[in-house]
């Protein structure tokens, strides 16, 4: 393995703000403690909780650092104590809790999934936080079974691209919202039977009409209370609500009951980041398990829209809030 060196670049936020507060600094290394290894970074995900807490709308949780990046993907160059079952040189995909907009990153050794064989080490990058949050939300949280419908909102994201494959490979029928035409053709091409455009029409009533009055049985939302009231009328007898953000608010007011009840219906919602690691280690298993070897046959992939450098971050967390993107935004460290 090549000598580690003493110092690195990463990207820090000087302030609460908008893209002009990012910046670059140059640190130490850091060092792996116990159960955990540094990764050579070749690439970073950009994802929306990078933006709010840039915004200061997101502070990290305990035990993470200020320096944003919840994925990485690159080579291990180095083992913390009691590290066996990871080597030196080897190529993974990690979820972090904090840290990822850098050339070296601690991560997690349980934490850990190695590259899948199809995908370049940049593709692998934008696997982690996509792929855990829709897993446990999705298929452990929101039980899709085989033949259940289900609808993801925002299906050109990252989590939505996400969403639409496993989705549609575990055999359920797929509805996605979008806000055109172009990104509504995007979600048909990753497997979406449905694509309803929400500047065109209402979204309830599309999926009321595609269903023949049944509705869905598994809705994941990012956009919180602004869809709460017609997220439950789209739900089938025993659907399943699952909430993972509130773009467009967390309070919802004069929200009628009644239907929850009548049919038997769930809310609920989760974070990921905050979790424990054993907990975002068994979500990991789950993958490894499951959606590993669907990697691996490239029967799904990450969608890669757009790559910047680190010193192109503030770029990056533009396109992303311009919400412009089909797919993942990678920042790479050139390693």
């Amino acid at each position: 393995m090549p000598s580690i060196p003493a110092t690195m670049r990463q990207v820090r936020f000087n302030g609460a703000g908008g893209p002009e507060v990012i910046g670059i600094e140059t640190v130490p290394v850091p060092r792996p403690g116990p159960n955990q290894v540094l990764v050579e970074v070749v690439a970073a995900g950009v994802n929306r909780p990078d933006c709010q807490q840039r915004a200061g709308k997101y502070p990290p949780p305990p035990g993470a650092t200020d320096v944003p990046g919840l994925e990485v993907a690159g080579r291990i160059v180095a083992l913390g104590e009691g590290v066996t079952d990871l080597a030196e040189g080897q190529e993974v995909c990690a979820l972090t809790i904090s840290g990822g907009y850098a050339e070296y990153a601690v991560a997690e050794a349980a934490l850990c999934l190695p590259k899948p064989g199809p995908l370049s080490l940049v593709e692998a990058a934008g696997l982690p936080e996509n792929y855990w949050t829709v897993w446990t939300n999705v298929f452990e949280r929101g039980r899709l079974r085989q033949g259940e419908r289900f609808l993801v909102h925002g299906g050109s994201s990252g989590i939505g691209s996400t969403a639409i494959q496993l989705a549609k490979r575990f055999g359920a029928e797929v509805f996605a919202t979008a806000g055109s035409a172009e990104k509504c053709a995007f979600c048909e091409t990753l497997g979406a039977d449905h694509a309803i455009n929400y500047r065109e029409a209402d979204f309830a009533a599309e999926v009321k009409r595609l269903t023949d009055g049944k509705g869905v049985d598994v809705i994941l939302d990012m956009v919180g209370a602004a869809y709460l009231e017609r997220n439950v009328k789209s739900l089938a007898l025993e659907g399943r609500l699952v909430i993972i953000a509130f773009l467009q608010g967390f309070l919802a007011e004069n929200l009628n009951l009644t239907p929850i009840m009548i049919r038997r219906l769930t809310v609920t919602g989760s974070t990921l980041r905050p979790r424990t690691v054993a907990q975002k280690a068994a979500i990991a298993d789950g993958l490894r398990r499951e959606v590993w070897p669907m990697l691996e046959t490239g029967t799904v992939k990450p969608v890669i829209h757009a790559t910047f450098t680190l010193d192109q971050a503030r770029e990056a967390h533009a396109l992303m809030e311009s919400s412009a993107h089909l797919g993942k935004i990678m920042l790479l460290t050139g390693k």
